[in-house]
């Protein structure tokens, strides 16, 4: 019989223990929520101007259902298009800031924006040794690990997951601009 008011009352107080822990945490959250999406909205704005070269400011447009942004310079004059977009990686989703000249069929710049692969090994795709070989890359390039792209040691399926990307989105692009500009 003492027994099971020991147990009622342990019951009773981790249940306790639970709700005040959940409102809390509820509550942090709550409060945290407008500055998460604050600094996501600057790490993307930062993103658009880190991968179009010259670029001041830009505009956004919905182009073809897309999300776009223009890069303008400091005159006003168009300097490219970055696009956001992702796909799967070895261990999941990779997402990428794709800074595109239309007219000309180039990729200017790639950022990674977010990435779960291996360290030391997928997760160099975030290093600018890997990134960089795709500034000037024509669309028209295959885009194939181990061809035209050169892939991270250990890590083909996250290397050719970036080109897969980048190939995805050049389409999109140019089937938004209806092939051109």
């Amino acid at each position: 019989m003492g027994k099971e008011k020991i147990d009622v009352r342990l019951i009773i107080v981790l249940t306790s223990i639970m709700i005040i822990s959940a409102l809390i945490l509820s509550i942090v959250y709550q409060g945290t929520k407008p500055l998460i999406k604050e600094h996501a909205a600057q790490a993307k704005k930062e993103a658009i101007l880190d991968v179009l070269p010259g670029a001041v400011k830009y505009k956004e447009l919905k182009k073809g259902g897309l999300d776009l942004y223009q890069g303008l310079d400091g005159s006003g004059n168009p300097v490219g298009v970055a696009f956001q977009h992702q796909g799967n990686g070895f261990q999941g989703t990779i997402i990428l800031m794709i800074g595109m000249d239309i007219a000309n069929e180039k990729i200017l710049k790639v950022k990674v924006l977010d990435q779960l692969d291996t360290p030391g090994l997928g997760a160099r795709i975030s290093e600018e040794e890997f990134k960089s070989q795709f500034q000037e890359k024509s669309f028209a390039d295959a885009f194939v690990a181990k061809e035209d792209v050169d892939a991270i040691a250990g890590a083909t399926i996250s290397s050719q997951a970036v080109s897969d990307i980048l190939k995805n989105a050049i389409y999109k692009v140019e089937q938004a601009y209806g092939g051109g500009e």
